[in-house]
């Protein structure tokens, strides 16, 4: 129990040790030479895969990104959930999309109406009714969006209870100030669908 160990004992003791991956006591011997410096530094550069023709790297890297995205643009347009950029992933966006685009929404006709107001500005005699447009349009705009915002809240809350809806509100709110047509990924429910 307490006699002293021969050398061989020892070295298999701390290889078994190592082999096991676990922390090594500091204070027990390594079981082999400390290497030199330079012979380390020597390892760990060929332990890096320098590619040898860096043009012909570049260049793959290039073409696999433009395919990633080629892939991720298509899902956009087609509503492919396994290529979505992970910003669009998941069953609560996807739900939070289908609630966004099967209603109107005040704040997807926002870009018309600014254009007929900014037109309609510019005649001098109807430039107060102008003013008077924009506070109305801003107006419906915040109300349209806090009563989406709580009952998109509610319905989140009853579909998916413990699963994380952060910033699922927030999403479909940004959602509404698009146009449908130019939403993306693109609608996937007609208007008035029940979900």
């Amino acid at each position: 129990m307490f006699r002293r160990r021969s050398p061989d004992e020892q070295s298999s003791t701390t290889t078994a040790v190592l082999d096991k991956d676990q922390p090594r006591d500091p204070q027990a011997p390594k079981g082999r030479p400390t290497p030199k410096r330079s012979d380390a530094q020597q390892q760990r550069r060929k332990a890096v895969n320098t590619p040898t023709d860096r043009k012909a790297a570049a260049r793959a890297a290039r073409e696999a990104r433009r395919v990633d995205m080629a892939k991720r643009r298509e899902a956009l347009a087609n509503g492919d959930e396994r290529n979505l950029p992970a910003a669009h992933q998941g069953p609560v966006r996807k739900f939070t999309r289908d609630y966004v685009d099967s209603r109107y929404r005040v704040a997807e006709f926002f870009l018309p109406m600014a254009i007929v107001i900014l037109v309609g500005s510019l005649l001098p005699a109807v430039q107060t009714l102008a003013l008077f447009l924009w506070v109305l349009v801003i107006a419906l705009i915040v109300i349209d969006s806090v009563i989406t915002g709580l009952a998109l809240r509610r319905q989140l809350a009853q579909r998916f209870p413990g699963q994380n809806t952060r910033r699922a509100v927030t999403y479909g709110l940004m959602r509404t100030l698009q146009m449908r047509r130019m939403r993306l990924p693109k609608p996937q429910v007609q208007r008035g669908a029940k979900l």
